[in-house]
């Protein structure tokens, strides 16, 4: 049996703001600086053999202030776009309260919550799944199923795309699936990857 343990970065400026992030690399706010830090008090009992983040700074710090306030500063970090949140295109930037008046709140509805419809030169969700699944099944999955403890800090859609797959969610599950900032989620899994028992920390 395997541990992984997955959460969001803490709050960033721009979750702050408002404002659509994507794969525009803003910082945490001291708000988010002390989430990850809680985060990571409650993964002091556990166990991490590799910990992964997405190529962005605000899972990377997230990941590393998490670890160190865990007491697991040593782990072998690998970081990946693959794991990067969802790119929001043309809305990148953009206050969201604004971008409902522009387009209207519906269509935003459908651009945020719908699987497989993208924003303007953006991704959908399904657009994220295509490449956050492959990476994990091909990088994460052979350390899990050789009983290695993983611990992945990531972002609101690409960790969907995870939950989806792991927990067998339709795409209607999974957008009304609301994930938290810096709340760690944790996996037991048996060797064929199914999950044993599932509870957010």
């Amino acid at each position: 049996m395997a541990h992984l343990v997955i959460f969001r970065h803490g709050q960033s400026q721009w979750n702050l703001e408002n404002k659509f992030t994507g794969w525009v690399d803003v910082p945490l706010t001291e708000k988010g600086i002390q989430e990850a830090k809680a985060a990571g008090l409650k993964l002091k009992n556990y166990t991490f053999d590799f910990a992964y983040a997405s190529d962005l700074k605000r899972a990377q710090d997230t990941l590393q202030l998490a670890l160190e306030s865990a007491g697991h500063a040593n782990i072998k970090t690998v970081y990946n776009k693959a794991l990067n949140e969802r790119m929001y295109g043309d809305l990148q930037g953009l206050d969201k309260t604004e971008t409902a008046k522009k387009y209207g709140e519906e269509q935003v509805k459908i651009w945020r919550r719908s699987f497989d419809i993208a924003p303007p030169n953006g991704e959908s969700l399904k657009d994220t799944a295509d490449r956050v699944i492959p990476y994990f099944e091909q990088e994460i999955i052979p350390k899990l199923k050789s009983g290695s403890n993983v611990v992945i800090a990531a972002h609101g859609n690409s960790l969907r795309a995870l939950i989806m797959y792991l927990e067998k969610m339709s795409p209607a599950q999974i957008l009304e699936f609301e994930i938290g900032t810096g709340i760690p989620r944790c996996y037991d899994l048996d060797n064929n990857i199914n999950v044993i028992s599932v509870k957010n920390l």
